[in-house]
């Protein structure tokens, strides 16, 4: 294997029909790349890694919520030396009522798969919350020496991308990345306006389980930074920022915006240095005197 993978013919396995369904052709490439004995699949959609595994004569234990396993609120089944794991991509493609009737899965196991479906979070912190439960949990039923590999994706929604790359949490040692190309995106069809550019690959986590009691997990932290406590940021772009916030600005409005923060208490002269800074570059216009606002780009 490469670190690019690209199928444009999916090959055998699974359902086609199924939305989100992966190539069989990546799973069959892992079995060889790895020399797999054992493959066990959590959620496994319309059963793509258990139809491979048959197929190449390797051990493999599959699950779903369409058939009666909801990996939120029941245990890992099974030990697993390797787990492949393609989870939703947020509610890109809802599956429960969409991709299998929730009704049946009620009459035959006794319980709502649209309540801890992944598909149907509650917006994408609940999604990043619930869909790191699960990888961390599929993690820890790992046999010493085991790897998980996850296939996941960006999303793109009003101007904002949401990366699952970034935000799934990593536990044990961040062995590979792949990019795999997609094919026959709705998005192909479509026609775009302006700035956006459609997302046309996918990525291909695998993480190693070296260690049994302890290993280490990386997982994403949101802060909100303040620039004006930035020892980092130049004055230039302090005054900058306030003055982009909160438009025309009289000099002491300017002060008043900074007074107290990191920055001027690293500096007994603070405001000298805001007065040099707006005299000193051309990015700040003086409409009257003592006044002052950003130049704007044209």
């Amino acid at each position: 294997m490469l670190s690019v993978v690209d199928y444009p013919d999916r090959g055998y396995g699974g359902k086609n029909t199924y939305r989100g369904n992966c190539s069989p052709k990546l799973i069959e490439d892992l079995i060889d790349q790895y020399q797999m004995k054992n493959l066990n699949d959590f959620m496994c959609g319309s059963g793509t890694t258990e139809d491979v595994c048959s197929r190449r004569g390797i051990e493999t234990h599959c699950f779903d919520l369409n058939r009666g396993y909801d990996m939120i609120d029941m245990d890992i089944p099974v030990r697993s030396e390797n787990i492949f794991w393609h989870p939703p991509y947020d509610d890109i493609i809802v599956y429960s009522d969409e991709m299998y009737c929730a009704d049946d899965v009620i009459q035959r196991y006794g319980f709502d798969p649209r309540v801890n479906d992944l598909s149907r979070c509650n917006g994408w912190n609940d999604f990043v919350k619930k869909m790191n439960y699960c990888m961390n949990k599929q993690f820890a039923s790992l046999e010493k020496g085991g790897r998980m590999f996850v296939l996941m994706g960006d999303i793109k929604k009003k101007g904002k991308l949401y990366s699952m790359l970034c935000d799934i949490a990593k536990p044990g040692t961040l062995e590979q990345i792949l990019i795999k190309t997609q094919h026959n995106c709705m998005s192909y069809n479509r026609k775009y306006n302006g700035r956006f550019i459609p997302i046309v690959h996918e990525y291909l986590l695998v993480v190693r389980k070296d260690t049994a009691l302890l290993y280490p997990i990386y997982m994403t932290a949101y802060h909100t930074f303040d620039i004006r406590d930035s020892m980092s940021a130049t004055w230039r772009d302090v005054v900058a920022s306030v003055l982009e916030d909160a438009g025309t600005l009289k000099l002491q409005e300017i002060y008043l915006k900074i007074s107290g923060h990191k920055k001027c208490k690293s500096n007994t002269h603070w405001k000298e240095k805001v007065r040099q800074t707006l005299q000193k570059y051309d990015d700040f216009i003086s409409s009257e005197r003592g006044v002052w606002k950003i130049k704007k780009f044209a």
